[in-house]
């Protein structure tokens, strides 16, 4: 009785110190993950590395050589935000995931949407910005008619061929009669001579061609088609950064600022002077 007793005593005692432990470790295991954070690099370091691909106008070259554009407002405030330096890695779009998971930059800022097959690789934050289709149409040939008056087989869209904006006409406008040609601007040069009503192409392209052509052709009044969010992408594994981008996205859509900085960018040209 008295070793069943001894035995007892022994197990509760060692449990009772597993418990104890455990806050500690946990205590021990947060710190571990909050020290690997990207967050803690760059604090230290004093800048934030952000890689990004060239493409008007998220980002783009203006003729003085300084880096212009959406992308690089958002990167360049986040820094200061944070209190450090930012330092932007021009990196090929094939490659900028790769570059990211080797750690040549802290964080993606250059318009990435989600996508499933991207997921497997980096984590995505909340959107900062949302991109997605607008229908550019011939003023005179859409003259009173709405979107969804164009789901008939008198209506003429013309996309690229293979291209996304392609296959959303095909299934939101089955009835219409669907042109396909092989290079980017030859889908709006259909609707500027009147060999097509309309195309649909990523903002800001229609909004541009709209006012490069604003007697013939506009952008027909709708909510985004086939919209998606794009999001800060950094590597996996680190809550810490996204719970900071998380925060950080989320203030600035409150405040307004993300939304001014787009709207500046993406519906106006008076940033055009700048550039080419």
């Amino acid at each position: 009785m008295t070793t069943k007793r001894t035995f007892l005593a022994a197990a509760f005692a060692i449990a009772t110190s597993a418990l104890v432990a455990l806050p500690a470790v946990a205590q021990q295991a947060a710190q571990a993950l909050a020290g690997e954070s990207v967050i803690e690099g760059i604090k230290e370091r004093g800048v934030i590395k952000i890689g990004l691909s060239l493409f008007v106008p998220w980002s783009m070259r203006a003729k003085n050589g300084d880096l212009i554009g959406f992308e690089l407002d958002v990167g360049r405030k986040l820094a200061e935000d944070m209190g450090v330096e930012v330092e932007f890695v021009e990196t090929a779009w094939d490659g900028i995931i790769p570059a990211l998971v080797s750690g040549k930059f802290d964080v993606i800022i250059s318009g990435m949407s989600w996508t499933a097959q991207r997921n497997l690789t980096v984590n995505f934050s909340d959107p900062y910005a949302y991109s997605g289709l607008k229908i550019l149409g011939n003023k005179a040939m859409l003259e009173g008619k709405t979107v969804a008056d164009l789901n008939d087989p008198a209506i003429t869209f013309s996309a690229r061929r293979g291209a996304t904006p392609a296959t959303v006409i095909a299934a939101m406008f089955p009835n219409a009669t669907l042109l396909q040609f092989d290079e980017d601007g030859a889908a709006t040069q259909e609707v500027l001579n009147g060999n097509a009503h309309a195309t649909m192409a990523s903002e800001p392209t229609p909004s541009r061609e709209a006012r490069n052509h604003p007697d013939t052709l506009f952008v027909m009044e709708s909510d985004l088609f086939d919209q998606r969010g794009e999001g800060f992408v950094f590597r996996k594994g680190d809550p810490d950064a996204e719970n900071y981008f998380n925060n950080w996205i989320a203030q600035n859509w409150r405040s307004g600022w993300l939304k001014e900085r787009h709207d500046y960018w993406f519906t106006t040209e008076d940033w055009a002077d700048q550039v080419e």
